[in-house]
């Protein structure tokens, strides 16, 4: 897998519980899923059609030891990992695992930025297949990142990916919300996620968006399958709708639709 630098292109649930994990995302996101064929470690590989879109595997012994708990990281790709471990912690950031290879797939080092967001940085080894179109159902297709202070996150994923500053919304309350783009992003200037700051307590994070056809049914599609509904169903700008929530082991996620 090959694609620009600084751009998310995998996905990945450590959970308590991968069956019924499987079956939860089947129902909401639509996905099947595959098995990779590792004997080491099980891990299932989930798909909207000929597309792999993101992994789920249970949580490693060592990651349990450390509380870690049911949750998402996002890969962003790098063409040389190791360098870019370094640069992280040159910016004071976080490498919780050095990079390592993983046979017949790439290499990859597990981060955090100053904050404490964890993100994995990804060398993938092969051709990947071109990318759908923004906004298919079942893709991956906002990333939002929870933050102290979003200013000098914004800095530190500018200076480690090239990632650029875009539109500023006003939130009143809430403070501000920034937009930002990858290198790779769309000519007509679609942002790749938003920044916001949240001081104090959870902890600074990044929050994936699944797109969906239908916000209301997905909605209810997620209640039935046993998925809590944190925030939602909320307009944003742009005309579409989104919801926040958390599967049925405590992994939380978003959806991204229209309402007819």
């Amino acid at each position: 897998m090959t694609t620009t630098e600084g751009s998310f292109v995998w996905y990945e649930l450590m959970t308590t519980d991968p069956k019924a994990a499987e079956a939860f995302y089947g129902k909401v996101a639509g996905w099947s899923f595959l098995d990779s064929g590792n004997p080491v470690m099980p891990y299932r590989l989930a798909c909207v059609g000929e597309h792999r879109v993101g992994g789920i595997m249970a949580i490693p012994d060592e990651v349990r030891a450390r509380g870690g708990h049911p949750g998402w990281i996002g890969y962003v790709a790098v063409s040389d990992v190791d360098a870019k471990a370094e640069q992280t912690m040159r910016l004071g950031g976080t490498i919780h695992r050095p990079p390592g290879d993983i046979p017949e797939v790439g290499r990859f080092a597990v981060a955090a930025d100053p904050q404490g967001a964890t993100f994995v940085l990804f060398r993938g080894d092969g051709t990947p297949l071109p990318a759908p179109a923004a906004g298919t159902p079942g893709h991956f297709g906002w990333h939002e990142l929870y933050a102290h202070d979003w200013r000098p996150a914004l800095g530190f994923y500018e200076a480690l990916f090239g990632w650029k500053a875009g539109e500023t919304i006003d939130l009143g309350p809430m403070g501000t919300y920034q937009l930002f783009h990858t290198r790779d992003a769309p000519a007509d200037g679609t942002a790749t996620g938003g920044m916001m700051s949240l001081p104090g307590p959870p902890a600074p994070s990044w929050l994936y968006y699944v797109n969906v056809d239908e916000i209301d049914a997905a909605t209810e599609r997620l209640r039935q399958a046993g998925g809590a509904v944190i925030n939602g169903p909320m307009e944003v700008p742009g005309g579409m709708w989104i919801v926040q929530a958390s599967d049925p082991q405590g992994a939380n996620f978003a959806l991204v639709g229209r309402r007819p």
